[in-house]
């Protein structure tokens, strides 16, 4: 009945998508609107542009979403491989801006390291899918080894925050594989020995400030110190209730740096308080196990291992902002999924979700009649 009534290109679309994650998705973008326009001081310009960004990113999610498990293999390698010529070339001829060259100019500035954080889990995904599993050793030095490339080469830019999301979004796909508990309690020694050597040899200085900050109680809370104290401040001054909307001192009276994209999740905070973040963070919880529930559901290994990666890997953004807003997490300048202010990051996620709901099985919702 169904079918005579909506046009065959309709049917198919809404067969791809899940209305359930997308009306989470819609709710956290709502909530972020709000936010945004007060932490941006009611600038309906910002509001616009962020407008836009998310247009683009539903569009591209619409897209990705009818993308089966099957046809998105095929370009798994050229995507990786392409990804990494991108991050050479960022090294090579890239632009900087504050201190960092993460960026290629091709009339419009792209930045390679957004396109890995989905091309990296894909990868892995790919490459378990063509084992037999629970992996060998010798496959998961492999995607170690997939992994470690991308990463080294963004911690070169540098950009440890994004190096460290893409790193983890790989680890994700390897644990989900069936990784055995001996190997994961090996990979946490070996990262607790080489954690050492890495905060001294392999981070910069001001990323080893960033950990002195953290763990430190000596702190120039007026100077190195200042972006967490008042984040801290603001938090904790909404109370159970918060000061209401627009209301927040802290970033109305400009004491809150970056308010607009790192740190949003402080201003949120303020003006809704303890009530209003467990009901956001509730909000982030059932979108990630909306995701993980379309995983289960997948089609096969490849679309099962990736679909569930990439809702893990949301979790993790969500985790290391409000972490480091809450000053239990060194700085990173990770920003709050879908909220903070920001096109790439945005449109990455919006595809992300695309292709976890064309990671689910094909089903036939509607009935054709004979």
């Amino acid at each position: 009945m169904f079918n005579s009534l909506l046009p065959p290109i309709v049917v198919q679309i809404l067969q791809r998508l899940d209305l359930v994650l997308i009306a989470a998705l819609s709710l956290l973008i709502f909530v972020g609107g709000v936010t945004l326009y007060s932490a941006s001081d009611m600038s309906s310009e910002m509001l616009y542009r962020q407008g836009l960004h998310f247009l683009l990113g539903f569009s591209l999610m619409l897209i990705f979403s009818q993308i089966q498990s099957k046809t998105l293999r095929q370009w798994v390698v050229w995507l990786y491989g392409i990804g990494v010529v991108l991050l050479i070339l960022v090294l090579i001829i890239g632009e900087t801006k504050k201190g960092a060259t993460r960026w290629l100019y091709v009339g419009i500035d792209i930045q390679p390291a957004e396109m890995m954080k989905i091309a990296v889990p894909m990868m892995i995904a790919y490459y378990f899918s063509e084992k037999s599993l629970p992996p060998r050793f010798i496959d998961i030095v492999v995607a170690l080894v997939l992994i470690a490339v991308p990463m080294l080469l963004i911690m070169k830019q540098p950009d440890l925050g994004t190096s460290l999301l893409i790193a983890v979004s790989g680890l994700f796909v390897i644990y989900l594989a069936g990784m055995s508990w001996w190997l994961i309690g090996g990979a946490i020694a070996f990262v607790a020995v080489a954690a050492p050597l890495m905060f001294h040899y392999g981070m910069h200085e001001y990323q080893r400030q960033r950990v002195l900050t953290l763990i430190s109680d000596d702190v120039d809370v007026l100077k190195e110190g200042y972006h967490i104290y008042q984040s801290k401040i603001a938090i904790g001054a909404g109370g159970i209730y918060g000061k209401g909307w627009q209301n927040g001192d802290q970033s109305h009276l400009d004491f809150l740096p970056e308010r607009h994209t790192d740190f949003i999740y402080a201003v949120f905070g303020e003006e809704f308080g303890l009530v209003g973040n467990l009901a956001l963070l509730s909000l982030y919880l059932f979108i990630i196990w909306r995701g993980l529930y379309i995983a289960s559901k997948g089609e096969d290994t490849f679309a099962r291992l990736l679909a569930g990666s990439l809702s893990l890997t949301f979790f993790i953004y969500l985790l290391v902002n409000t972490g480091m807003v809450s000053g239990i997490l060194p700085v990173v300048g990770v920003p709050l999924p879908l909220v903070s202010y920001g096109g790439t990051s945005i449109v990455t996620l919006m595809i992300a979700f695309g292709i976890i709901m064309g990671m689910k099985k094909r089903k036939r919702i509607y009935q054709t009649d004979d």
